[in-house]
């Protein structure tokens, strides 16, 4: 008996399927395309339950004749390729025949088009890759296809969907980059009964980009406009102080196709060589006009992969143009300072002595804040002003001024325990006037003690800190020894073991005002999916809808830090790694907290630092390593140096 068989139509029609529709976002889309190559200038998306239950797209675009209608269902049936010759200069978005086949084979699919030269529409029900229904219906011109029930048919494949939440965010990225990829179409997206996108369709590239990532985004842009030879690359760049933690906001097209090419995006770091910080990457949106016959974006059924025929001309351009938008649009960031107004000077604010009023508020009767203004050639108000001398005592000038500071290395011990720097200093000598009458004469301040130090040393030992090397190592004195400590991987290491701590025992520290946070589609989509797991790790954070997080809690140790930067390389992270174990996840974010909040190598630490650096790294013996594995510190003995100078 033969072992090889036939697959059947149905069954062969749904394996195809898989090809191309992968979840709903792959059937928004394909339809959104075909919208697109129909000559659409006004396209509405609408899903419920992420898609899954409903995908209607319609649009004014010349819509399909009666007769080619049921074709149009058909594998590999499509008006936009006929010969073989046609695969050389593709133009449109879709070219392969197998979108609509596709869909309708795991769902049931209705559609409403008519043509402007017709008097009656078509309307058209498919359901499973079988006709129901073909009649005449009245409908404007356009087309409008409604698909039900995503894999009904299929409940393998929809076992694997995700929550509803997830697949309508991953809607909204596709319609993000097709928003981005056509600024001269008009785009709404309404999600569950709610419009969660509208860009204007006026052909504005930056108005599109504020309606999709928003107005900070945008502000932070610089436009692109270059050619070179048969070449041109047009779009914005992100200014260097607006770099992001990782390539998320990097989008690429080509012909308006979006795209991921791995030469565009080198030429863009490149550009941005020694303009940007280590760490940092540029986002941007570059559409690459290229002649169609040196482009093949027949590679892979997502079409999101293409292969140039010389990848050099395509690098030099994007570099090129890079390069110049830099050179000409990277203006300093101007400081502002929050809830305060630059003044308008004018010789009417300055009054016949030479002094500066602010203008007044409308509706505000409260008096200033003094009663005496402020010379303009003076900084600050006099400290005692002749009308208030009696309200301060006359105090000896010793018992207020701040102690003096000492860094021997015998009381490296008394400074206060914390894993930041907080530092306390030896008490200056007594001042030559009578105690404070309620202490009293004859007592003795109390001496602490040395702090323990390595088990592992004999005697008591006496750390002297000799000084710090390129800014980077404490040279530390030790018992017959002298150790380089790397100040950085020692802080990291206590961070992280505090950080541990903080967070087993659930600690946070709530902000004043709640940070809002943008992020890229798949990001926010990883982070709201998760948000037990950022809570593990010290951070309580809310969605805020349409791409957008709230961040009301962080870790301790993250205070003073870039919330927003953290957030952002948290999700890029959780993007990226989605199929790790939680444990992994968990260690990934401790060290990358504790790196980010630890005093960095190559910031000159001033002597308080370095001795309650050293004072920490003492009470903890066990710590020998960072969390990524490199040593702390290293060991040069008493006998080694001898050795080399020739004294034994």
């Amino acid at each position: 008996m033969s072992k090889i068989t036939l697959l059947n139509k149905h069954t062969a029609e749904l394996i195809a399927a898989g090809e191309v529709v992968e979840r709903p976002a792959s059937v928004v889309k394909e339809l959104v395309e075909n919208a697109i190559d129909a000559g659409s200038r006004n396209i509405t998306i609408e899903i419920k339950n992420g898609g899954v239950t409903l995908i209607r797209v319609t649009d004014d675009g010349e819509g399909i004749a009666r007769e080619d209608v049921p074709t149009a269902f058909l594998r590999h049936a499509t008006s936009k390729v006929h010969t073989e010759l046609d695969l050389e200069h593709i133009a449109t978005l879709g070219f392969r025949g197998e979108a609509l086949a596709s869909v309708s084979a795991v769902s049931r699919t209705e559609l409403l088009t008519r043509r402007a030269e017709e008097l009656a529409g078509t309307h058209y029900v498919i359901e499973g890759g079988s006709e129901a229904l073909c009649e005449d219906a009245g409908c404007p011109v356009g087309t409008t296809i409604m698909v039900k029930e995503l894999f009904y048919n299929t409940p393998a494949r929809m076992k694997f969907l995700k929550k509803d939440v997830t697949e309508a965010n991953a809607v909204a990225a596709v319609l993000d980059r097709i928003a981005l990829s056509h600024p001269e179409i008009s785009l709404s997206f309404i999600r569950d009964g709610k419009e969660a996108l509208s860009t204007p369709g006026s052909g504005d590239l930056k108005a599109c980009i504020y309606a999709v990532f928003g107005k900070q985004f945008a502000e932070g842009l610089i436009p692109l406009d270059y050619s070179l030879n048969y070449l041109r690359v047009s779009g914005f760049i992100s200014k260097p102080h607006c770099a992001r933690p990782n390539r998320s906001m990097q989008n690429f097209f080509i012909n308006g196709r979006y795209v991921k090419s791995r030469t565009m995006q080198v030429a863009l770091e490149e550009a941005f060589k020694r303009s940007i910080m280590v760490g940092k990457f540029p986002a941007c949106a570059l559409n690459l006009e290229i002649p169609l016959e040196l482009v093949d974006v027949n590679v892979h059924p997502a079409k999101t992969e293409v292969r140039f025929e010389n990848e050099k001309p395509v690098f030099d351009v994007v570099f090129h143009g890079v390069k110049a938008a830099l050179n000409k649009g990277d203006t300093p960031p101007e400081l502002q300072l929050s809830g305060q107004s630059k003044p308008n000077l004018s010789l009417d604010m300055l009054s016949q002595n030479n002094q500066y009023e602010p203008p007044a508020k409308q509706g505000d009767s409260a008096p200033p804040l003094t009663a005496d203004p402020l010379p303009l050639g003076d900084t600050l108000p006099k400290a005692e002003p002749q009308n208030q001398q009696s309200r301060f005592p006359d105090i000896p000038i010793a018992d207020i001024m701040p102690p003096k500071l000492s860094y021997s290395s015998r009381q490296i011990g008394t400074l206060r325990d914390s894993t930041a720097f907080e530092y306390r200093s030896e008490p200056a000598p007594p001042a030559p006037t009578p105690p404070p009458s309620h202490a009293p004469a004859n007592e003795e301040p109390e001496q602490p003690a040395i702090q323990p130090v390595f088990e592992s040393f004999d005697a008591e030992p006496e750390p002297r800190i000799i000084g710090e090397a390129f800014d980077a190592y404490i040279i530390m004195e030790l018992q017959g020894g002298v150790y380089l400590i790397d100040k950085h991987a020692a802080h990291e290491r206590m961070l992280y073991e505090q950080l541990i701590k903080d967070c087993d025992e659930g600690q946070m520290q709530y902000l004043l005002e709640p940070v809002t946070v943008r992020l890229e589609r798949n990001e926010y989509n990883a982070v709201i999916g998760d948000t037990e797991l950022a809570a593990q790790a010290g951070f309580e954070l809310d969605d805020f809808g349409d791409g957008t997080v709230l961040v009301r809690a962080i870790p301790p140790i993250l205070a003073g830090s870039d919330i927003a930067s953290a957030v952002m390389e948290l999700a890029g992270y959780l993007t990226q790694n989605r199929q790790s174990v939680r444990t992994e996840h968990l260690e990934w974010i401790y060290h990358s907290i504790a790196c980010r909040a630890a005093v960095k190598a190559g910031n000159k630490s001033n002597p308080e630092e370095l001795a309650a650096l050293v004072r920490d790294l003492l009470k903890e013996p066990e710590l020998k390593h960072c969390p990524h594995g490199r040593p702390i510190y290293v060991l040069l003995t008493k006998r080694e140096i001898e050795k080399r100078f020739g004294r034994q």
